[in-house]
């Protein structure tokens, strides 16, 4: 039997009879000869055949003469070829999936992702977030690390006035985990390093391009912190080593996406909370979309810098677990990351001595109850620490330019999609 060879391997066996193995892109008849085009996981191979070629979508193996032709993919075609037709469709796709451009709107696409993320284009994003997924292991494995898997049927709320999606867990009242939060935290005081990749749900009714009812959080949570700085030093190496997984990793699919990828300073600019109110105006205690954008304009004419760090939040707008300023109580050793235009990144140091969790939670009219399975970790002593989330598809709809966040993720969730 002749081994498979992959379509981006082809110019590496010219002069060779070879198996490949795919989808039909394409298919053009012409008089003299015909042509078909055979898409696998790394790209398009060009096939000199007969005519009564399969039809587009087809799954087809491939046997032919490896030979040179600038005009073909990858500069090589397959020719005399043996072809094979393992799968017949039995539908068209709703569009023409060989089209350099996406005919469709985004509902066809999302209504019909199963064939639709077969374009190349819409499965661009999809790549260019498993680099970074990758990345992201791989800079924090390096840093001394552990990953963890938390629960996401959780028996409270995470974090104090975030909507949770609730759900009968035997007879009991259960929730979706809004994040991993309090185990990562419970986990510093394991392996004093830890981070997650996994879902995590918010029942917010935001109908907007930048919100989904599910999305994947990239967490991360760090002991014997001196204060937040300390974490924002380990998420800046964190993106830098996403980017440079995706331009290792995935340079194919930046090109097709069109994305262009951001240089990291060597350290992030930062400037407080304070800061940006006077520079935008504004005594609100949070951060507007459009305060936002105007931080990141900034940055870029003052700092060179596509990053931006916020630091101080108010204690108001920050969950209870936040550890506060020792010099400004009313602000908060929290932090956001922003990146064109856009809040990407939550973090700061956390409380750390049981005393503090019960007064912080008595100063929000919380009862300790609900909390105790949380708490525990911090009777038995836990060192000074911080982490951070960063959503995945935020991550990768900013760098590609994705007008929509639907476009960075394979089947969405939102107000109003449970399908497919």
């Amino acid at each position: 039997m002749i081994s498979r060879v992959m379509s981006a391997e082809l110019a590496e066996h010219a002069g060779q009879r070879v198996t490949i193995a795919g989808w039909v892109h394409r298919r053009r008849q012409l008089k003299s000869v015909s042509f078909l085009v055979v898409r696998d996981r790394t790209g398009l191979a060009q096939v000199v055949a007969a005519s009564d070629l399969p039809g587009e979508e087809s799954v087809v193996e491939v046997t032919g003469t490896v030979t040179a032709s600038p005009r073909a993919p990858g500069g090589v075609e397959l020719v005399e070829p043996e072809i094979e037709v393992l799968t017949e469709p039995y539908a068209a796709p709703p569009f023409d999936l060989y089209r350099p451009v996406v005919s469709a709107g985004l509902p066809t696409i999302l209504d019909h992702a199963p064939v639709a993320l077969r374009h190349p284009l819409l499965s661009a994003p999809l790549e260019i977030s498993a680099a970074s997924v990758t990345g992201f292991r791989e800079t924090l494995d390096g840093l001394g690390f552990t990953e963890i898997h938390t629960p996401k049927i959780v028996a409270s709320a995470t974090e104090s006035g975030a909507n949770v999606f609730g759900i009968d867990y035997f007879g009991r009242r259960a929730y979706l985990a809004q994040s991993p939060q309090f185990y990562k935290q419970a986990m510093v005081g394991v392996f004093e390093r830890v981070y997650e990749v996994g879902p995590v749900f918010r029942a917010e009714p935001h109908d907007t391009v930048r919100h989904l009812a599910q999305y994947t959080s990239l967490d991360a949570e760090l002991g014997f912190v001196r204060d937040h700085r300390d974490v924002m030093a380990v998420l800046r190496e964190v993106v830098a080593g996403m980017l440079e997984s995706v331009r290792r990793r995935a340079p194919s699919a930046v090109e097709r996406a069109g994305a262009i990828l951001p240089e990291v300073p060597a350290e992030i600019p930062a400037i407080h909370f304070t800061e940006a109110q006077e520079l935008t105006g504004s005594d609100e205690p949070d951060l507007s979309p459009a305060q936002e954008r105007w931080l990141c304009e900034w940055a870029a004419k003052e700092h060179g810098s596509e990053f931006l760090f916020v630091t101080g939040y108010p204690m108001s707008k920050r969950p209870f677990y936040t550890h506060p300023d020792p010099a400004r109580p009313g602000y908060s050793n929290g932090f956001d990351l922003l990146f064109r235009g856009l809040e990407l990144v939550t973090g700061g140091q956390r409380l750390h001595r049981y005393p503090d969790y019960v007064a912080a939670l008595a100063a929000r009219g919380e009862a300790v109850e609900p909390y105790e399975g949380y708490l525990q970790a911090f009777r038995y002593g836990m060192p000074p620490h911080g982490g951070f989330a960063l959503g995945l598809e935020r991550w990768t709809a900013q760098l590609t330019g994705a007008a929509n966040i639907r476009q960075t993720t394979a089947f969405p969730r939102d107000l109003h999609r449970l399908s497919p």
